[in-house]
């Protein structure tokens, strides 16, 4: 039973004796890098200590019963552990070993005592920062309490929060300490081994400060900040460093202010800093993946502290033989930048008729990408991107990616039209059939047929599709839908949809040259034939349905899924709503949130996503409203087209005003067919999803699958095998247990915009001089004004808005569109101005912001904000709502 190790005696192996501190400290020991000799005092040492508590038992089971926002009741319990332990005695065993070990290294020395928990520096949480560090330590007496000290640190406030929202369970994590010779330094800070800003995997980014690096860690001081990329330092930002953190002569530390002379001096010079950053590296290779490193200078040696893998970064995505590329988010583009599961990745990419779909499309930690080099290689699209003032959130990260340092140094000269060929022949092939019904709609027929002619077809290609699978069973019903060309079934609306989009600049441009002004945003509201809109007024019958009922409210605020409508019969007014319910359901059903992701609950499966959007409703809004309010919308857009052709013929004669009365016509009953292809996509994803989910119901029976969702983690071409026999069922085990792990890596990252295959990464966040200072900048989407209490929206299911409310929200599909009848303007993180909620936010006549980076992080509920949608900023008026 070992209560202590040695430094030499430990390796990465060592994590559940010493913990990852200890681990990492030992590994990088034997490795021969630069670290001060030390000891751990083991994990084992920690169960000993308190096993010999009465209390803590129960005490542990109470803390796991906490949720991290019980924040009184996580001090209290805490403070209790605390000082529990505090009072605790050491074993002589333990109180013995550890001062053996202190003084074969040398009693003369002082030391640094710091927590190791089993839960820190993990390639998935950091747990940094979360238990005490005791520095400058002195003397058997002083050693022995650090060391307790640190092992009730594992019970401070931030510890068990930390834990908490991580889903560690308090039993699991157990606590090691490390006693290492302190060296006082002259310089000490932190290094990257990759930009922790822009992701980029070759830039080392290091923090230096003059003292030890407890100024840095603790915010007292801004350091110096130097980059170095292919052995050569590309930025230094010297700081003012008025104080530093200085060891006591009889322990301990103590914070002093630096010398005039010191305070803008260069902490390392140049020769130093390309050093540190190849020790860096050299760690870097040893781990095999990039480090968070804490270093300190001691007269001409480097030693290092500390060394963690960096949890933060997104991964990068792959390529060909080391070459430059650049990938673009497709969930941004489709608003659903949530994590996908392998199942709803793969089905996504079977819609995408290329050979190499998977290093053109490829899956970047739980997100599709598109790997857009090719294109934006070829000067022509550089040329268009840069001169373009359109206020698109895919052209002004594009934009970045272009004007980047790599890119001008690493993008290839020549060859991009060779490497565009794929995307673009799966482009022309898509737009060989469009580009003729585009020019027919465009010159020749009448834009009041446009509704009628885009729905016409798919209705009949669904009945087929759903046919023939009906036909099949088993693996060729999977190939059926992994072969399915669900573009050639959707050409109409597409058609239609790039003559709305072609038809609003069209119609600016001109207004501009002939009234010197651009279209009324009275002229957006409330067109005809948006699928989604409709869904929305749906939700608006629906509370009125239900409105007449207090029983019927009462019970869709406790309602459960699984008893959903068997609960409705038994309530007076059940049966009338559940029928205005089933007229929903055969519309709307099959949507949801997230809706691009097969493997997403859906409407009907699981009706109480909708409750909150019925129950906002009819707080928000008198009966009828809804439909009223969209009348006075197609009544105002009308007046509004109606003043403008007038000015025209009287400015500009009765063939322009001809003109403009087709274009006007031609966008308004074109507009709302955008909504229509994902729509049908949708339709066509609810037959995959029964299809699949009956498949993994016969696996269930077979004993293959635990659960018929497990089917989600799985590729369409690996369940084809599974349902061949092809594909061993112990495999399947693994790979599906592996996936799961993975997906809690992946869920808690954050997906850029755009990365490089160099791990940079660009956002849409644009400069906005007109903003205010101190104000949220974004992409204006929605012409106006409007003021209002802030409600953050993370996930649907809590969509609960009151009227007027400011909705703030990651992003908006189409199954977040309940909710705009409530707000009271619109502002996400990601979007553009042709995404779903700045089109369904023009039509309900809201301001909005779109692409305003960390919204739902900044911006807390109840404040009291401004939103100009027409210059694209949120303004902060008042924190104290």
């Amino acid at each position: 039973m070992s209560y202590v190790l040695r430094f030499d005696e430990i390796d990465r192996h060592c994590l559940p004796m010493v913990g990852g501190k200890g681990a990492n400290l030992g590994e990088m020991a034997k490795a021969g890098f630069p670290v001060p000799p030390g000891f751990c005092v083991t994990t084992e040492a920690y169960r000993q200590f308190i096993a010999k508590s009465g209390e803590l038992d129960e005490w542990l089971d109470a803390l796991n019963r906490l949720k991290p926002e019980q924040l009184d009741e996580i001090r209290m319990w805490g403070e209790r552990i605390r000082n529990h332990l505090l009072e605790l005695p050491l074993t002589e065993e333990i109180q013995s070993a550890i001062v053996g070990a202190w003084e074969a290294l040398g009693k003369e020395h002082a030391y640094a005592v710091r927590s190791s928990a089993t839960a820190e520096d993990l390639p998935t949480a950091s747990f940094a920062g979360q238990q005490e560090t005791y520095l400058n330590v002195k003397g058997e007496e002083a050693l022995l309490d650090a060391v307790k000290k640190c092992w009730a640190s594992l019970f401070t406030d931030r510890a068990i929060t930390y834990r908490a929202n991580n889903g560690f369970d308090h039993r699991s994590v157990f606590l090691s300490v490390v006693v290492q010779q302190m060296v006082f330094p002259e310089a000490s800070g932190i290094m990257f081994t990759a930009d922790p800003v822009t992701g980029h995997r070759r830039t080392v980014s290091i923090d230096a400060g003059f003292g030890l690096g407890e100024a840095l860690v603790s915010g007292i001081v801004t350091a110096d900040l130097y980059k170095v990329r292919d052995y050569e330092i590309i930025q230094k930002q010297i700081a003012k460093k008025e104080k530093g953190v200085f060891p006591v002569q009889e322990g301990g530390t103590e914070i002093r202010e630096l010398p005039p002379e010191l305070r803008q001096e260069q902490v390392l010079p140049d020769h130093k800093i390309l050093e540190l950053a190849e020790l860096g590296r050299r760690i870097e290779n040893h781990y095999g993946s990039e480090q968070d490193i804490e270093w300190c200078l001691k007269g001409d040696e480097l030693y290092i502290l500390q060394s963690r893998p960096i949890t933060s970064l997104y991964p990068v995505p792959p390529s060909k033989n080391g070459e430059y590329c650049v990938y673009l988010s497709v969930g941004h583009s489709q608003m659903m930048t949530d994590y996908m599961k392998p199942l709803g990745i793969s089905v996504f990419q079977s819609l995408i008729s290329l050979d190499d779909v998977t290093s053109q499309f490829p899956e970047v930690g739980g997100r599709l990408y598109w790997n857009c080099s090719g294109f934006l290689f070829l000067k022509p699209v550089q040329r268009k991107i840069l001169k373009s003032t359109v206020a698109d959130d895919n052209l002004v990260a594009l934009k970045k990616v272009i004007q980047s340092e790599d890119f001008q140094k690493l993008a290839p000269k020549r060859g991009g039209m060779r490497k565009a060929f794929g995307t673009l022949k799966l482009m022309l092939g898509l737009y060989r059939k469009i580009i003729p019904r585009l020019i027919q709609i465009w010159y020749w027929e009448d834009p009041q047929l446009a509704l009628k002619k885009a729905f016409a077809t798919y209705e009949q290609d669904l009945a087929r599709f759903r046919q023939a699978l009906s036909q099949r069973t088993g693996s060729e019903r999977i190939r059926l839908i992994r072969d399915q060309a669900v573009f050639e079934t959707i050409v109409d609306p597409l058609a239609y949809t790039y003559a709305g989009f072609i038809a609003l600049p069209v119609i600016n441009r001109k207004l501009k040259k002939w009234l010197g002004e651009e279209l009324s945003p009275s002229i957006q509201k409330s067109p005809p034939g948006n699928i989604t809109s409709e869904m929305g007024l749906a939700i608006g019958d629906l509370a009125d349905a239900a409105r007449p009922y207090p029983e019927v409210v009462r019970y869709l605020e406790q309602a459960e899924d699984r008893t959903f409508y068997e609960g409705l019969s038994r309530v007076e007014g059940g049966d009338a709503f559940r029928a205005e319910l089933e007229r929903f359901m055969e519309r709307f059903g099959m949507r949801a949130p997230g809706e691009i992701d097969i493997t997403r609950v859906r409407y009907r499966e699981a009706p109480t996503m909708l409750v909150p959007s019925i129950l906002s409703h009819m707080r928000s809004n008198a009966p009828g409203e809804h439909r009223e309010k969209f009348k006075n919308g197609e009544r105002e857009a009308h007046e509004a087209i109606q003043d403008l052709l007038k000015r025209v013929k009287e400015r500009c004669g009765n063939r322009k005003a001809k003109k403009m009365s087709r274009l006007i016509s031609l966008y308004r009953n074109t507009v709302g067919i955008r909504e229509l292809p994902k729509y049908i996509m949708i339709r066509y994803f609810s037959l995959y999803r029964e299809t699949i989910l009956e498949e993994a119901q016969t696996l269930v029976k077979k004993g293959v699958f635990e659960q018929k969702e497990d089917v989600y983690y799985l590729r369409l071409d690996e369940l084809i095998a599974l349902l061949e026999d092809r594909l061993k069922k112990d495999e399947v085990h693994e790979r599906i247990r592996s996936r799961k792990a993975s997906e809690e890596i992946y869920r808690k990252l954050t997906p850029p915009f755009v990365i490089t295959s160099e791990g940079e990464t660009f956002s849409a966040v644009i400069r906005n001089e007109q903003a205010p200072p101190g104000a949220l900048v974004g992409i204006p989407a929605s012409a106006g004004v409007a003021e209002g209490y802030v409600k953050v929206v993370r996930r649907l299911e809590e969509g609960k808005l009151n009227k007027g409310d400011i909705l703030v929200a990651p992003y908006t599909d189409p199954g977040w569109t309940p909710l705009f009848h409530s707000a009271k303007a619109l502002v996400t993180e990601v979007g553009g101005m042709m995404t779903h909620g700045s089109v369904v936010a023009r039509e309900y006549g809201i301001p909005a912001v779109v692409s305003v980076e960390n919204a739902t992080r900044i911006l807390k509920d109840g404040q009291y904000v401004r939103v100009d949608g027409t210059n694209g900023y949120v303004e902060i008026l008042d924190e104290n709502n």
